[in-house]
């Protein structure tokens, strides 16, 4: 791999990671994962957790000049699964705060971080990014406040939350539900990973 960055080396490896661990949730999505497969997928995250964590501790959150952009996200995809790991999960969002700031990361990346921190250890959200697949589909972890959902979403530049349902129905190959309201998930199940909103 070659680019205009420091480190090819942790790119690579970032990149491969995150590529590895997006095929088994995309299996997991389509229920095509078997139970000893699923531990093999929950294994791979913390791996992968575990080698960002040496990451983010020699060098802070990977920057473009390190890394490159595809590398970037795929740190920041590996932090939001790592469910396993929900105080590596929170130390990845304090140093993704600062990448926000100096343009390294989005805000919105920051939202979904933040979001699934919540949903990991409180089983709640603030901006509405995380939801679970139930028997109807994916449904929204419940938020604070659900009348100002799509201000705060606003506030960080996602767009109003019944077009990011109504988008990930249509990937995940969801039809749309009877109701109009958003289905909110009572019974805490595993959070639906790779699916951003």
């Amino acid at each position: 791999m070659t680019g205009a960055f420091a480190r090819p080396d942790l790119a690579g490896g970032l990149l491969h990671r995150a590529a590895e661990a997006r095929q088994h949730r995309h299996r997991f999505l389509r229920a095509q994962l078997p139970d000893a497969e699923m531990g093999q997928a929950r294994h791979l995250d913390v791996a992968n957790a575990n080698v960002l964590r040496r990451i983010l501790g020699e060098h802070g959150w990977p920057t473009r000049a390190l890394v490159g952009e595809a590398a970037v996200w795929a740190a920041w995809e590996i932090a939001l699964h790592a469910d396993p790991l929900p105080d590596f999960q929170r130390a990845a969002l304090r140093l993704l705060a600062p990448a926000v700031e100096q343009g390294e990361a989005t805000v919105q990346q920051w939202a979904h971080l933040h979001d699934r921190c919540e949903a990991v250890t409180d089983d709640r959200q603030t901006f509405g990014t995380q939801y679970r697949l139930g028997p109807h589909g994916p449904e929204l972890v419940p938020v604070d406040t659900p009348g100002e959902l799509d201000q705060r979403r606003a506030a960080v530049g996602l767009g109003p939350h019944s077009e990011a349902m109504a988008e990930l129905r249509r990937r995940l190959g969801w039809a749309p539900p009877d109701e109009q309201a958003p289905t909110v998930l009572s019974e805490p199940v595993p959070l639906l990973a790779g699916v951003p909103a």
